[in-house]
């Protein structure tokens, strides 16, 4: 299994633990909340789903789909055509006892791709679920992680800056800036969880 694919399962196991979903919901929101997942398709949301149900991490259960006066709409699956009803009945997902396992041991899992761009902002998203010392963990690796990236980006910008006209100069210091913010803002983050290791997190 990819790593993607790791992170799409991570993703739609924390999301069905905050309760039964179907397919239309769960790819709305990972499209719209995680960055990762931006233009994920159905194509790929469905699979993923199917093997979740193989592996017994999810099951299947019938639930409202959407509001009175709403139209259905058609998908293909494995080559054939699936009616989305507007009525009441529509194919909903929720986790199992097996799947809150598999999620909470993921929860627990520290490596790379934890520190790197989309894993990062997937595990973040999810750290209302993730102990307090793994946290930490995340957020330290993360924060070396673009700490070398800004010292790229300075030693890169200082050897080209008298070849590059302005605009570019501007497009390098627009980038080295960000990832300024980005290293002041996960050092906001790791003061905050070494003062309450408790506490729900930053305020939206």
């Amino acid at each position: 299994m990819s790593k993607r694919s790791e992170l799409l399962d991570f993703a739609l196991l924390g999301l069905l633990h905050e309760g039964p979903t179907h397919g239309y919901e769960l790819r709305r929101r990972l499209n719209e909340a995680l960055g990762a997942f931006r233009a994920l398709s159905y194509g790929t949301l469905y699979p993923a789903l199917s093997g979740l149900l193989e592996r017994g991490l999810i099951a299947q259960s019938a639930a409202p789909a959407r509001p009175a006066g709403t139209t259905g709409s058609a998908r293909a699956v494995a080559g054939k055509t699936v009616t989305k009803s507007a009525g009441r009945n529509r194919i909903s997902y929720e986790i199992t006892a097996a799947g809150k396992e598999a999620f909470e041991e993921a929860a627990r899992r520290i490596d790379t791709a934890a520190y790197e761009d989309d894993g990062f902002g997937v595990r973040l998203a999810f750290f209302g679920r993730t102990e307090a010392d793994v946290r930490l963990r995340i957020l330290e690796g993360r924060r070396s992680r673009v700490e070398e990236q800004l010292q790229t980006v300075r030693t890169n910008s200082a050897r080209s800056r008298e070849r590059l006209d302005s605009w570019t100069q501007a497009l390098q210091r627009h980038g080295e800036e960000s990832t300024e913010r980005e290293v002041r803002w996960l050092t906001e983050l790791i003061d905050a969880e070494r003062r309450h290791p408790n506490d729900p997190g930053p305020q939206p």
